[in-house]
């Protein structure tokens, strides 16, 4: 009785939160199509380059793929495990240099430098993996499980991961630590908790870096500066989104109270930046939001697929006339940006 209790209540506690983002939605967006052919299960990250092409992360099965300024023609595979390039007919694809080993083995995010340099989050190796334009392996950066990865200014690269202390690790361009920032939230007696709750996801418009909040009851986007200053938040806490955080605070308290790791649904999913106004678009599940620079919820949308389903986005990339937004296993849409409709 008391297993059948504990499963009802964890149903209880995401259908609140489902109703919840669905009771302040202002619009629906649907895609006009899929891009990037073959790319589906496993995606993980989408971003375009200083040369205007795509470069699309799908771990395991793919790996890291590079897509014209089209994104119609793949015209490079970054090594996956050997055997699994699916949908990699006609591509190329590199071996790691002077190793048996893969060079891709599970990446969780990529990002690609000004000057051209590839950055892996590799959880499978413990590293962040550095490649040239053509896929070559220039240097290996160990870290312990690395989730995100954004590339700063002078050759730095930003790093969060599972466990560290503090929330962003920097290191130069030879890959030493250089600085560390970002304090775990405090919701919970439990650090371990605390830290569970404050792990998150990287992304960079060059003087600003952003960090999103994976799993805070009220869905968070952090501005810092290069050197760890805090700036704006971009925070979904409206009067629409009470529910469905005291629903995730009662759910910390419960798990506060037992033994055992950490479990929770990752309530903030996707966000992506407009390099050159700094607004944001965050989105959780298939609820797309759209804020101003100065932290300002402006819209909020439901998101669907052409043929109707929903969309529960993991990646967004803004560009100035269309949003890529990705599922996995569903694959990248392109959506019209509904801000600059005329």
């Amino acid at each position: 009785m008391a297993t059948h209790l504990k499963v009802f209540a964890v149903l209880c506690l995401w259908a609140c939160i489902a109703g919840s983002a669905a009771a302040q939605v202002d619009d629906q967006l649907t895609a006009r199509h899929r891009v990037f052919p073959g790319i589906g299960p496993g995606l993980r990250a989408v971003k375009r380059g200083p040369d205007g092409r795509y470069y699309v992360l799908a771990s395991p099965l793919v790996g890291l793929a590079i897509f014209d300024a089209s994104g119609s023609k793949r015209e490079l595979t970054i090594a996956a495990p050997s055997g699994s390039m699916a949908g990699s007919s006609g591509a190329g694809s590199l071996a790691a240099l002077g190793s048996e080993r893969p060079v891709i083995v599970f990446g969780e995010d990529a990002d690609v430098g000004a000057q051209g340099k590839i950055y892996v989050a590799d959880r499978g190796l413990d590293a962040i993996s550095v490649f040239s334009a053509d896929g070559k392996l220039l240097q290996s950066i160990p870290v312990k499980t690395p989730i995100s990865v954004a590339v700063l200014p002078d050759g730095e690269v930003a790093v969060s991961t599972l466990r560290d202390p503090r929330l962003v690790i920097v290191f130069d361009k030879h890959g030493r630590d250089v600085r560390e920032f970002g304090d775990a939230e405090q919701l919970s007696e439990r650090e371990d908790l605390n830290r569970f709750l404050s792990n998150g996801f990287l992304m960079s418009n060059g003087p600003q870096l952003y960090y999103g909040f994976s799993y805070l009851p009220e869905p968070t986007v952090r501005q810092f500066d290069t050197h760890g200053y805090a700036g704006v938040d971009f925070q979904f806490n409206s009067v629409h989104a009470m529910p469905e955080a005291s629903a995730i605070r009662r759910e910390i308290e419960r798990q506060e109270r037992k033994a055992g790791a950490p479990s929770f649904k990752k309530v903030l999913t996707a966000f992506g930046v407009d390099r050159k106004t700094g607004e944001l678009w965050m989105a959780t599940h298939n609820t797309l939001m759209h804020f101003d620079k100065d932290g300002n919820r402006r819209t909020t949308y439901q998101i669907y697929t052409p043929e109707g389903a929903r969309l529960e986005a993991n990646v967004i990339l803004v560009e100035d006339e269309r949003l890529l937004i990705g599922s996995d296993p569903l694959g990248v849409y392109d959506f019209e940006r509904p801000d600059k409709k005329k």
